[in-house]
């Protein structure tokens, strides 16, 4: 497979679709967020008129008011490729989800969940306390026990729910993260200094707010929007949200937006960096579109 990562607002999807083009790839999404239908504004997802000269695949395929799991959506990659496949294709992977793109290359397992097991333990640690749920997982688990803080309650909730659901260790789960098979997949990262992107990010919002993100929330919010998990989280609807139901400034809302992305972009690069099949690619204002010649000679291999 071949790659193209880096944090968000690099312009990665501005430089993928050249490279898909002449690479005569197709490319599969590795976001989180592109996944929901009717969040285009504030996502900046591929328009349709981009859409239509290189073939994308990981959007439009929930409802922001559904749940959206990474299983889930490695399920959906793992069609995606298969179709390609059978069409003599070749997959182009864009984005910046580190956790997304790990679980279509790598091929990693996520242990399901089961509500009643997961609030009978929570209803459990909320009485005996995080130290003794930590050491019921030592006796169990002593790895994932010794990677987990005593005090985190959630984290140890989980390692406990994958024990009774599956019968197996966490930490036989999580032992496939610390390898990095190199056949795998040829990727390229971008990377943008940090006061530059930062602008890029500043000029991004800027422009959600203009092409109409107030209009695409408010939207969302008569369907329902605030009840929803994980999509009424995103950054910058979120923040847009508040903004409507008259809980902060519109520059409040946009402050906070820039914020939050200029966090997600460092939490990003932080993930990616410990990838060491990752060739990096300098970047400066123009973003990802001022190396993607550099970076299709190396695709190309």
């Amino acid at each position: 497979m071949l790659a193209l990562v880096g944090p968000t607002a690099s312009g990665k999807s501005e430089a993928a679709l050249r490279i898909a083009l002449e690479l005569n790839a197709e490319v599969i999404s590795v976001d989180s967020m592109l996944v929901y239908r009717g969040m285009d504004v504030g996502t900046a997802k591929p328009s349709r008129a981009e859409r239509s000269r290189v073939a994308h695949h990981l959007i439009d395929v929930a409802d922001p008011s559904e749940p959206f799991s990474v299983a889930r959506f490695k399920s959906l990659a793992r069609e995606a490729l298969e179709e390609i496949a059978e069409i003599g294709g070749r997959p182009l992977l864009v984005g910046g989800s580190g956790l997304y793109f790990r679980a279509i290359v790598d091929d990693l397992e996520f242990p399901g969940t089961d509500r009643a097991t997961r609030e009978a333990l929570e209803t459990e640690a909320a009485g005996s306390g995080a130290g003794r749920m930590h050491e019921r997982l030592a006796g169990l688990d002593p790895v994932a026990a010794g990677k987990i803080e005593p005090g985190n309650v959630r984290r140890t909730v989980r390692a406990l729910e994958v024990v009774a659901l599956t019968g197996r260790r966490f930490s036989e789960f999580a032992a496939a993260w610390d390898s990095y098979p190199p056949e795998r997949v040829r990727v390229a990262g971008v990377r943008i200094p940090r006061e530059v992107l930062k602008e890029r990010i500043e000029g991004r919002v800027a422009r959600m707010i203009e092409r109409g993100l107030l209009e695409e929330v408010g939207s969302l919010i008569a369907r329902g929007f605030g009840g929803w998990l994980t999509s009424s989280q995103a950054i910058g609807y979120a923040e847009v949200a508040r903004h409507l139901r008259g809980e902060c400034s519109l520059e409040e809302a946009i402050a906070g937006t820039v914020r939050r992305t200029a966090s997600l972009a460092r939490r990003q690069m932080a993930w990616f960096r410990r990838d060491p099949r990752i060739r990096w690619f300098a970047a400066g204002e123009e973003g990802a579109e001022g190396v993607a010649t550099e970076i299709l000679e190396y695709l190309r291999g």
